[in-house]
């Protein structure tokens, strides 16, 4: 299976994550590079560099005004007296929509949704070539392969059109699939990650020319809480085509593979073309952020069942945290998916 992988996407180190109150270290490491890559390389992938597309594909879904925000943000933010190495911000907007402040904290509050996606001098360029890596592998789709694993670190399905949050800065998936639209194809997005897709869902909530699928835990008492509830069925024109399937936490291997009968299901109906695949690992038993039980033969039956579809499919690397049995999960995955 063809791949890519940029190692500048090693340059973002996030070293603060807060939860529960306590200020602890990043589950998002640069280390996961490492073994997510081992892992691919020992389901046949064959890696490349990803191309520079530009900022054309990333701007069709990210304001201009966030794409600036990111890239200057730290620089600004280092100027402030007794500032942290990192951007994280310490207030909010209530509501939105809200007036735009001048001052790099306050727009560090209205661009940054919570505490789990620092800001450091590596985060920009990581995130940049991360986008890259996935719009390489919607190329790639795009060229004839006819499935393509894309590592992209930092991840990106909490990032909405202006704002940053829980871990991801620019949606590698949504990008890769305007990508794929504007190439011609028919999109869905099916997100497999343990948390529900929420940037995502904000980003083509109103539409009806991309489908999104998230299967994921029940974010009732779990990350991102406000978001990925079964009732969200997408807004005006897009109403029906979002589609949310939360499960139970502690959920195992054949209930989650009924939940994707459904998904897979709702993804024919659609008429989908191609699947980008937001691929988190992280429903595993062992992951350390503990939302579901997929065992490692259950991730090796997820990727067959999608590939069983017979549609292109892009797999772009979301969640999956550092735990002995990360590596192997990815192995099955893209093993079950080539069959």
């Amino acid at each position: 299976m063809k791949a890519f992988l940029d190692d500048r996407q090693r340059r973002h180190d996030p070293r603060h994550f807060m939860a529960n109150g306590r200020v602890l270290q990043s589950p998002e490491q640069p280390a996961r590079v490492d073994v997510l890559k081992a892992g691919a390389e020992a389901a046949g992938c064959r890696f490349e560099a990803p191309a520079d597309h530009g900022m054309g594909p990333v701007a069709a879904l990210h304001s201009p005004e966030y794409l600036t925000f990111l890239q200057t943000i730290h620089t600004r933010w280092s100027r402030i007296p007794d500032a942290s190495d990192e951007v994280i911000p310490n207030i909010h907007p209530g509501r939105r929509p809200a007036s735009y402040p001048r001052s790099a904290a306050g727009q560090a509050g209205f661009h940054q949704a919570d505490t789990a996606c620092p800001i450091a001098a590596g985060t920009w360029g990581s995130a940049y070539w991360s986008a890259q890596t996935a719009l390489s592998g919607a190329a790639a789709l795009s060229g004839g392969a006819p499935m393509v694993y894309a590592l992209s670190r930092p991840p990106g399905h909490h990032a909405y059109g202006d704002m940053a949050g829980g871990f991801c800065f620019l949606n590698n998936s949504a990008i890769a699939a305007e990508a794929l639209r504007a190439d011609g194809w028919r999109p869905a997005i099916l997100d497999v990650d343990v948390h529900h897709g929420n940037g995502t869902q904000g980003i083509f909530e109103a539409r009806a020319d991309v489908l999104s699928v998230s299967i994921h835990a029940d974010p009732a008492r779990f990350y991102p809480f406000f978001w990925g509830h079964a009732h969200e069925r997408g807004i005006g024109a897009g109403e029906g085509y979002n589609l949310n399937l939360p499960l139970a936490r502690g959920t195992g291997d054949d209930d989650y593979l009924r939940t994707l009968d459904i998904a897979l299901e709702r993804i024919a109906a659609f008429g989908a073309d191609v699947i980008v695949v937001a691929l988190g690992l992280d429903a595993h038993e062992a992951d350390p952020l503990r939302g579901l039980a997929v065992t490692t033969p259950g991730m090796g039956r997820i990727g067959a069942a999608i590939a069983d579809t017979g549609l292109p499919c892009l797999f772009v690397q979301e969640g999956g945290y550092l735990n002995d049995a990360l590596g192997d999960n990815l192995t099955q995955f893209l093993a079950g998916a080539a069959g």
